[in-house]
């Protein structure tokens, strides 16, 4: 069984966050472990309050993992603090796993700031050396960047604009954009634009981990980049298609649509 690790926010009401990438490892055949770096009380429509984890606890989290597991994966989510980031950073640079996915989580899908400023920096400095992928939205891909994007070109620019601060491969998404639904993965070997038809729901909440968490499951299956990025494309969209309501706002994904109905008949 491979082992994926999520070191990210908690969401108590499930959609998103650690229960999301949980949810997401399993549904891509993976075992999730989870550090938890913020308490963040949210639903479908607001973030109530946010309670970061001590730096300190983190990282015994982070070692209780690897001193007795061996970690195939790990994705990286809500890293709230410079303080927090450069801990997460310095542990991985410790424990070396072969694999990291970032997804640089800033602000929720009802429109709350997850993180402080100057983490934007710090992450240039200190993760995007060491990570494998970052998956970027279009607000955070503008902020890393400094390019105000508009259009899918300003999209592939942004992308070829983070590479160049040093980061290995970059997948920004264009949820936020109109039409259909396209990304544009920067690799080594050029770039790559994926697209599918957008799926037409408020069902959005939590994507973006539920994304680069089957990313990682799937990087840790061994596929190559653009293999692991696009089955993980696929999933989501169709978790957003096969989606339910929970609460007033904006209901999460169904990450398991594969495996039961929304009667509860095991497919």
């Amino acid at each position: 069984m491979l082992k994926c690790l999520s070191v990210a926010g908690s969401d108590c009401s499930g959609g998103a966050g650690i229960q999301a990438d949980l949810k997401a490892f399993s549904a891509n055949e993976t075992f999730g472990m989870s550090v938890i770096t913020s308490v963040v009380a949210e639903n479908t429509t607001r973030v109530l309050s946010v309670f970061n984890v001590p730096v300190e606890e983190i990282q015994k989290q982070i070692d209780a993992v690897f001193e007795d597991i061996h970690v195939d994966a790990v994705k990286l989510g809500m890293l709230p603090t410079v303080e927090i980031i450069s801990a997460v950073a310095d542990k991985l640079n410790e424990y070396k796993p072969s694999i990291i996915v970032c997804d640089p989580v800033m602000v929720a899908t009802s429109g709350d700031a997850l993180s402080e400023g100057g983490t934007v920096s710090t992450m240039r400095e200190k993760l995007f050396p060491i990570v494998t992928l970052l998956t970027p939205n279009i607000p955070e891909a503008e902020a890393i960047s400094g390019l105000e994007i508009k259009n899918e070109n300003h999209m592939e620019k942004a992308a070829r604009i983070i590479m160049d601060m040093g980061v290995k491969n970059v997948l920004v998404k264009g949820g936020h954009l109109t039409g259909d639904a396209v990304d544009y993965l920067c690799t080594p070997e050029g770039v790559h634009k994926l697209a599918c038809k957008r799926v037409d729901s408020p069902n959005t909440h939590g994507t973006g981990c539920t994304l680069s968490s089957a990313i990682t499951a799937n990087l840790a299956h061994g596929m190559d980049m653009l293999s692991a990025v696009t089955k993980a494309k696929n999933y989501i969209t169709e978790a957003i298609e096969k989606s339910f309501t929970v609460g007033k706002g904006h209901s999460p994904v169904n990450h398991f649509y594969d495996y039961y109905d929304l009667k509860g008949t095991i497919l």
